[in-house]
């Protein structure tokens, strides 16, 4: 990791115990994604291990958003050139973050949304599919009153154990240093295979919100990680409803006005 911060030219803080890149949305596509004269490591490669930030992630070029699609998928990024072509590690952790219109108000309670459906339509639409597709979790969060106390149940420390024992516990599942999100899906589907009631549910859902392939496999993926998160042996009932409840992002106007009255 130092050796991909010297080629770029950069130091790393010594006691960051992991990448974080936090990029603008006018970053260029060569900084994000690599290029130039003279390749050097990008962005998503200094955030190889680490996590990406894009904060409104629905202002940057949809150009750039979707060549991020290949490092996603292999965790490489290849720079060809005349002379050579230069592959650069990038397996990272992608979070984005946008507001849920235009105008930032569709859902408040406290300000009026002033988009119509087809504004809030194509502002969703900055995110082309196969970018949705690459998402594991689309969440929807609500302003918080920062004058109303939050009961706080969980700590970091509490969290961290519960995600060191998921791991330790896909560690002895699959004989590897390898995570339920990175283990071919032969061998995931082996050692938890889905019920047949299990599959006709995702198969239903899946049908009805136009979900392909690839949503579905990520749904599995992560109810397995609920489940470990859990201590369950097997992909829970429960697991399965919750990864699917992780994929449903309300998209209309309509929907919101519904769930408010």
């Amino acid at each position: 990791m130092i050796s991909l911060y010297q080629l770029a030219g950069e130091k790393r803080t010594q006691n960051q115990n992991v990448p974080f890149r936090h990029l603008h949305h006018s970053a260029s596509v060569v900084s994000i994604i690599g290029g130039g004269l003279n390749p050097r490591p990008s962005e998503i490669s200094m955030a190889h291990r680490g996590i990406l930030f894009l904060d409104e992630i629905a202002e940057f070029s949809k150009k750039t958003l979707d060549m991020l699609r290949q490092p996603l998928e292999t965790g490489t990024v290849p720079i060809s050139r005349a002379h050579s072509t230069v592959t650069y590690p990038s397996t990272f952790i992608l979070i984005g973050a946008m507001n849920p219109c235009p105008c930032g108000y569709l859902g408040s309670t406290h300000h009026y949304c002033t988009c119509s459906q087809k504004q809030i339509q194509t502002y969703r639409n900055r995110l082309s599919g196969p970018i949705y597709d690459r998402i594991d979790i689309l969440l929807s969060l609500q302003s918080v009153n920062i004058n109303q106390s939050s009961k706080q149940q969980e700590s970091s420390s509490d969290i961290r154990k519960q995600v060191e024992c998921a791991r330790l516990r896909q560690h002895d599942r699959f004989k590897q240093e390898v995570t339920n999100a990175k283990v071919p899906f032969d061998i995931l589907m082996e050692t938890s295979s889905l019920s047949g009631e299990q599959k006709k549910m995702l198969t239903h859902v899946s049908a009805k919100q136009s979900w392909s392939n690839r949503v579905q496999l990520k749904i599995i993926r992560l109810a397995r990680t609920i489940s470990d998160l859990a201590e369950d042996e097997r992909i829970s009932d429960q697991a399965i409803w919750e990864a699917m409840t992780l994929r449903r992002w309300e998209l209309n106007k309509q929907q919101v006005i519904a769930r408010e009255t």
